[in-house]
């Protein structure tokens, strides 16, 4: 056993193992395109046009007139660092702010400093408060087993012999709580068990359906879970529900999701329920409960920390589908989104290091760059280095049809009132990953705002959004929530947060999921009720003062950046992991791991997580369930190339109806680049008039049946305006010439699944004019019925 662990040891650190390691995935003619798009001066259009020579002109003959009567040969002043300060029509300075700016900010900034020392030493006593009162005898003995472990299993047996020794195996057994309403989980768990089994009897005996004249029980069953699969229902997702232990939570709610779990599976695989009947049942579930999603924060090469917990959740089968980076965390989430399972169970492992090589210079060329350019790095240098992580430059929609999961990146313009973006394949599909990467870690002064690529038709890379440069999303935007609700409908997220001016401000005074209080035998305050509360008030208080600074716009402005939100964001999500970071970690804060450090940082990452991972499983276990139920109930059909995770029976009817409107045919092309909601072909069939009325004809037939193969020249022979067909029919419809279709149209939008009216004609079935503004992305919901929303 000791040779297995020996020799697994040695072959994670051999880099020839890891797959892809001897290809960069570097395209030259793409690294050329970023540096010609960086090149390009951030000026207005008059502006470029005057400073550009014309033909047979000096570059140094400048020639201008600001009106008739001003000279014009004059001299033109460069443009300097005071055009990125703070101008006075943003905050109409008078003379009373002139005059209190800086008593102010250096008064308030005192008190500030005061505050910070004061907590400082607040925490100091707590810790020294759990060190000597608490953490004695047995106790601390099962906790240093419990932090020795070395894999989740070893963890879990330690872990559940503290519990034992608390006393958390006897509240786990009593079904009152504060914090969920036990006896409505206690019936509905009653309820759900005996509907399920009555199903089970009726689905092997089919006589019994029926003979009591009743509703029968599957119907029962499925209305039930209907009621009770939402997000947080009667607070059995209440995180306190798991803060109470160090593994697992009350034994009632580990009931109620199990039971939820064998109803789920009976109503997915069950004959008694339509395909139809299904289709609408997990649909609804999943616009309910709801997705989950993993959250990579900022923190330079803290951010490698984010490999153990995504390590921890991969081993356990637990990665969400959506992920998002921010910075440093951008990097760790480019690589989840664009390699498989298989591919990240080898990757994840200490020889990752030998691809980590951004900070490979010198300290000399890094001191010549920064007093040349102001930054200590070089874009295209990171750009080239950055190649790998993404797969060369594959854009988010592709990296979406290669793994199935929605990949996010945070990018903040450098302008500071322009609103930022979530790159993702919905808001910015030809985006390429390895250019929203570099954004998102252009900190001010270490890395200079970059530009967005995107890739076009041809291959070729473009810049994306009029070549705005962009910069550090963790300086606005570290964890996304708000928008993750809104293009996937997140409402549970697993975030990863590894940034070291937030680090030391974590504190869970009653306790977080899988760390429960230690003092009293896990009851009550940590450090005791004063201790806490002090800890509560001082750190209330930075917040309030850190917020009239940026309320009266007292800050400067250093590098020209808005550095007001850095303490004032949101960095904590449902689940909040927070690896323990070394004080060695501050001094290589921009240096690259060597494959002992990273396999250290790994193994401290996993172990963070380790805790959260029974949280995490019962939600996801639910999930997926739901997700499963969602593709198994789909229409029957089998595009290759992995398009059966992107495109839905909608997409499919209205890729039908644009080739057949233009020249009759589609390539699997255009159809990879749609994404949208869920309608199946019974829908289709119950509309009057309509050609998938009849049962031989199926879209999957058509599918399979004219699909133009990957690679042939025939997929080369659709015209551009199918593709534009495609890409423009989101929330619009072509006007009808009647008044009465036009009031049908206007009044569809209070109907589910809605349809356009297809008529029959004499050589084939054609489509009137309007369509479904219901196109949307493999199934993403929002809000109530809709599937997504475009970008």
């Amino acid at each position: 056993m000791a040779k297995a662990d020996a020799h697994n040891k040695s072959s994670d650190f051999d880099f020839t193992l890891l797959p892809d390691y001897d290809c960069d995935f570097i395209q030259e003619e793409a690294l050329d395109a970023f540096a010609e798009a960086l090149a390009v001066p951030e000026l207005s259009p008059s502006q470029d046009d005057l400073t550009s020579p014309g033909p047979g002109q000096s570059s140094s003959l400048f020639i201008t007139a600001l009106n008739d009567w001003r000279p014009v040969r004059q001299r033109v002043r460069r443009r300097t660092k005071k055009a990125l300060a703070r101008g006075r029509d943003e905050t109409r300075e008078g003379f009373v702010y002139g005059l209190l700016k800086w008593p102010l900010l250096l008064g308030i900034f005192g008190w500030i400093v005061f505050l910070g020392i004061s907590y400082g030493f607040t925490r100091l006593y707590i810790f020294l408060y759990e060190h000597w009162w608490t953490w004695r005898g047995r106790r601390n003995r099962l906790r240093g087993d419990l932090r020795a472990s070395k894999s989740y299993e070893e963890w879990i047996r330690h872990a559940e012999a503290l519990d034992i020794y608390l006393g958390n195996d006897k509240w786990k057994r009593e079904d009152e709580y504060a914090y969920y309403d036990s006896k409505t989980i206690r019936k509905v768990v009653s309820q759900m068990s005996k509907y399920r089994k009555q199903a089970e009897e009726e689905e092997t005996y089919p006589a019994l359906n029926g003979d009591s004249g009743g509703q029968r029980a599957i119907d029962e069953l499925r209305g039930l879970v209907e009621a009770s699969v939402k997000n947080n229902f009667s607070g059995f997702e209440n995180p306190r529900l798991y803060s109470e232990t160090y593994y697992g939570t009350k034994d009632l709610v580990q009931k109620f999701v199990e039971e939820v779990e064998a109803s789920l599976q009976l109503l997915n695989r069950t004959q008694q329920l339509s395909t139809e009947d299904k289709r609408s049942l997990f649909k609804h579930l999943h616009t309910n409960y709801g997705r989950s999603a993993l959250c990579l924060s900022g923190g330079a090469t803290f951010a490698y920390y984010h490999f153990g917990i995504a390590k921890a959740l991969i081993d356990a089968d637990l990665l969400p589908d959506v992920i998002t980076g921010t910075s440093g965390g951008a990097l760790v989430a480019a690589l989840l989104g664009t390699r498989t399972n298989e591919e990240l169970k080898r990757l994840l492992v200490p020889a990752l290091a030998n691809r980590i090589t951004a900070c490979h210079e010198s300290t000399l060329t890094w001191l010549r760059r920064w007093w040349r350019t102001g930054a200590r790095f070089d874009n295209v240098d990171w750009a080239r280095r950055c190649s790998w992580f993404t797969r060369g430059s594959m854009t988010f929609r592709e990296a979406y049809e290669r793994t199935g999961r929605i990949l996010n990146v945070s990018c903040v313009p450098s302008d500071p009132h322009s609103p930022t973006i979530l790159a993702n394949y919905l808001t910015s599909p030809d985006c390429v990953i390895w250019s929203a990467v570099l954004a998102s870690a252009a900190v001010p002064g270490i890395l200079n705002p970059v530009v967005l690529m995107k890739k076009t038709k041809s291959g070729k890379l473009e810049p994306y959004s009029f070549g705005h440069k962009w910069k550090d999303g963790s300086l606005r935007t570290d964890i996304p929530i708000k928008s993750l609700n809104l293009h996937f409908n997140v409402n549970f997220s697993v975030v990863s947060q590894v940034n070291p001016h937030i680090n030391l401000f974590f504190f869970s005074s009653r306790g977080t999921v899988g760390r429960p209080v230690t003092h009293r035998r896990g009851r009550g305050w940590r450090g005791g009720f004063l201790g806490s509360a002090t800890e509560q008030y001082l750190k209330l208080d930075l917040t309030k003062w850190l917020k009239v600074l940026r309320h009266l716009e007292l800050l400067p402005r250093p590098l020209g950046q808005d550095w007001s939100e850095i303490w004032l964001q949101r960095f904590s999500g449902t689940i909040t992991i927070w690896p323990k970071c070394m004080p060695s970690d501050f001094w290589y804060i921009l240096s690259d791991p060597t494959p002992i450090r990273l396999a250290r940082m790994i193994h401290v990452g996993q172990m963070a997580a380790w805790p959260k991972l029974k949280f995490t499983s019962n939600r996801m276990r639910i999930e997926q369930l739901i997700e499963q139920g969602r593709r198994a109930n789909r229409p029957t059909w089998a595009p290759d190339n992995g398009l059966a995770a992107v495109l839905s029976e909608d997409d499919l009817a209205a890729l039908l109806r644009d080739a057949r409107g233009i020249d009759g045919s589609v390539d699997s092309s255009t159809a990879s680049s749609v994404a949208g909601s869920e309608a199946d072909e019974e829908e289709l069939r119950r509309q009057p008039g309509s050609p998938y009325a009849s049962s031989k004809f199926s879209l999957s037939g058509w599918w399979s049946g004219t699909r133009t193969p990957a690679g042939d020249a025939a997929s080369e022979s659709l015209h551009d305006e199918a593709r534009q067909s495609v890409y423009k029919r989101s929330g619009s419809f072509l006007r009808r010439g009647s008044v009465m279709d036009e009031i049908e149209r206007q009044s569809s939008v209070f109907f589910d699944d809605y349809i356009s009216d297809v008529e029959a004609s004499e050589n084939g079935h054609v489509l009137k004019n309007g369509g479904s503004d219901n196109m949307g992305s493999s199934g993403e919901q929002s809000n109530g019925e809709v599937e997504r929303k475009e970008g």
